[in-house]
């Protein structure tokens, strides 16, 4: 799995060209959004801490406050290539990751979670090195296993598939049970996280079945004979949530050429047998997840905005152009954040029937 921003950077010319599914009826329609700030690049994440809202933003390397006045307050700073952010009572969690820019695409040399406790101490959970000595996805194999013969013939017999590669990119993390769970969008496997900083692989999620096109297949660099023949993506884990029960929920985003279309999904994960269950399909570039009751919230950068599942069936939320990241509050308000593609400023906003209150005092 590349980086977050090259993987974002390669499907954004194909995504803009989408357009947004008609919108729900009016009897069901949730309220519209409230815009709270524009004072984001790239919010990866949400967390809600009763009223007070928390954003973690990439592009700065913040995680900020929302303020009343919609000012963003600055809580840690400097932290290279975060991504996602969660809170359990008096702790923060949340991912980070160290690239060198020098290649193209970027390579990330390191990635974990970092886990600051009550007492503001941080622990550092190295991802990245347990990712080295396990490689959870090693089974796991990708690309092209029965090839049509005269790809075989086009490409001299070069390989056309590979297994689960030594990389890991952690990405939206969630508290369960007194433990963090990060989806790892490199590893393409949920790890779990103890507060001491201890690792272990709860699921590893399916390579990703995409049937190519005489262009996909030449992007590929691979002959038009090609066309029909089964790729099998990476997964790509991105967004992670927790319901009742413990249920855990992940979004996947697949790498190409499933990145550039409708190939995401969302899952359930079994956390007993490490089994992961298919609930929708066909979902655009969905990047994070939250959960309230039987519905599950999923932002989808290139394509609807936020959509609602409710027992297997997807349906629109609310129209927002790249939405990014999104979280639900106990009492049902629907936070999401926005990512501009083209480079202008990302959003936050609420969406609830009634007013909204935002906590703006700062517990550090």
């Amino acid at each position: 799995m590349r980086s977050t921003r090259t993987v974002l950077a390669a499907a954004a010319a194909a995504a803009l060209a989408l357009s947004l599914p008609a919108a729900a009826s009016a009897a069901s329609a949730p309220p519209p959004p409230q815009e709270w700030s524009t004072q984001l690049g790239a919010p990866f994440s949400i967390a809600l801490d009763g009223t007070r809202v928390y954003v973690a933003d990439g592009a700065t390397g913040t995680i900020g406050q929302l303020q009343p006045d919609g000012q963003i307050a600055p809580v840690v700073e400097g932290i290279p290539g975060l991504t996602g952010l969660a809170i359990r009572g008096a702790s923060m969690a949340w991912g980070s990751s160290v690239e060198d820019g020098s290649t193209e695409p970027p390579v990330i040399l390191e990635s974990g979670l970092n886990i600051r406790g009550p007492k503001g101490t941080t622990v550092y959970a190295d991802l990245h090195a347990y990712e080295v000595a396990n490689n959870p996805d090693a089974a796991s194999t990708y690309g092209i296993t029965d090839p049509n013969p005269c790809v075989v013939e086009a490409t001299g017999g070069a390989p056309l598939s590979y297994t689960g590669l030594v990389d890991a990119h952690a990405y939206n993390v969630a508290s369960w049970k007194g433990e963090w769970l990060v989806a790892d969008a490199g590893a393409n496997t949920v790890m779990r996280v103890t507060d001491s900083g201890r690792i272990s692989t709860l699921a590893v999620l399916p390579p990703v079945p995409v049937t190519l096109t005489a262009e996909t297949a030449g992007m590929l660099g691979l002959p038009a004979c090609a066309a029909g023949d089964t790729y099998y993506v990476e997964p790509v884990p991105t967004g992670i949530t927790v319901g009742s029960g413990n249920t855990i929920y992940v979004t996947t985003l697949p790498g190409f050429p499933g990145e550039s279309a409708s190939q995401g999904a969302l899952w359930q994960v079994d956390a007993s047998s490490g089994t992961v269950t298919q609930l929708v399909s066909g979902l655009s570039g969905p990047t994070s997840a939250a959960v309230k009751g039987k519905d599950v919230y999923v932002a989808e950068l290139f394509g609807a905005g936020v959509t609602k599942v409710t027992d297997g069936a997807a349906s629109p939320y609310a129209a927002l152009n790249g939405a990014l990241s999104v979280a639900v509050a106990s009492n049902g308000t629907v936070w999401a954040a926005t990512m501009d593609l083209t480079g202008g400023p990302g959003t936050i906003v609420s969406i609830a029937k009634g007013k909204v209150h935002v906590n703006g005092n700062i517990v550090r």
